[in-house]
């Protein structure tokens, strides 16, 4: 038996995905809105109260709206916008991090799926905090490199059109009042007494990102080594089955070592990287945005929701 499926702003880049995600599937049943009243307060509650699980692929306020609209007790509501995913109520699409955030993705009528950077992010901070590396107020610098489809359809028509402007060749740092949209989810999912510092960079490729968070191992209040680091990740992530601790390389491996930010473009996938050394330790998330990071992540959660595989349509 089929679950209905709503995608509420189906023809933005998260909502196109996951309906790419349903396309070899027979358990789920889209229902489709007419491209004339997508955007009619009252068809879309008519879609949403039909549906078992209805997807949010829109901007905050109308996010918010659409949730206004639930008036159905058995509809389940999977939230992709930055509109709830700070609030303790919803719980956060994120179930690698703890056997917690797996269990209230299982039996909650409302998720927030992670935002891209924050879930690079978290993948690397919320393991260190949780297990006593670094302090709740310790002083975080996050940068990443992202490709140009996390940046909406006007970004993405520039880039790809034919008169695109010399400086969107070069990566482009942006967010730089650190006021990014990410910034409030990243600490509390985290568990930081204090934002941390981001520095995001968008570059001249599709998708895929890298997050990486440097420790100065002289600031921590004990002393601990890269490979202490990478044990601690790999029981973390044991039984993680779209969560990839990469192994540890040797100084002489890293020489040569580039780590590009677009090979897991297309993949659900996220990889967590220890390299650097005892003094200087970089920490680096590898995922695809448009993934991992977007649909993948919500297609995961309705799976768990579902109570099948978690990997099903994402591997």
């Amino acid at each position: 038996m089929s679950v209905k499926i709503y995608i509420d702003g189906q023809e933005g880049t998260t909502g196109l995905k996951i309906m790419e995600r349903f396309a070899d599937r027979n358990d789920v049943e889209i229902l489709r809105i007419s491209e004339e009243k997508r955007k009619d307060s009252a068809e879309r509650a008519k879609f949403i109260n039909m549906s078992d699980y209805t997807f949010l692929c829109l901007p905050d306020v109308a996010s918010r709206e659409a949730v206004s609209f639930v008036n159905n007790d058995h509809v389940r509501i999977i939230d992709a916008s930055t509109a709830h995913r700070t609030n303790p109520a919803w719980a956060y699409g994120f179930p690698e991090l703890s056997p917690a955030h797996r269990e209230k993705i299982r039996t909650s009528n409302r998720v927030a799926v992670p935002g891209c950077y924050a879930s690079g992010f978290a993948s690397i901070v919320y393991p260190l905090v949780n297990n006593g590396i670094i302090p709740t107020d310790f002083p975080v610098f996050a940068y990443a490199t992202s490709g140009y489809s996390g940046a909406g359809k006007k970004a993405i028509a520039i880039y790809e059109g034919k008169d695109k402007p010399e400086e969107f060749n070069s990566p482009r740092q942006y967010a730089l009042s650190q006021e990014h949209k990410h910034l409030p989810e990243m600490q509390a999912v985290s568990g930081l007494k204090y934002k941390p510092m981001f520095n995001p960079i968008i570059c001249d490729y599709y998708s895929g990102m890298v997050v990486s968070v440097p420790i100065q191992t002289r600031q921590l209040d004990k002393k601990i080594t890269a490979e202490k680091i990478h044990e601690m990740y790999e029981k973390h992530y044991e039984n993680a089955k779209l969560v990839e601790v990469m192994p540890l390389m040797s100084p002489e491996e890293q020489k040569t070592f580039f780590l590009a930010s677009n090979t897991l473009s297309g993949l659900n996938k996220l990889q967590v990287f220890v390299l650097g050394n005892d003094e200087q330790i970089l920490l680096c998330s590898r995922l695809d945005n448009l993934g991992k990071g977007a649909s993948g992540a919500g297609v995961q959660c309705l799976n768990i929701m579902m109570g099948i595989d978690e990997t099903t349509g994402l591997i």
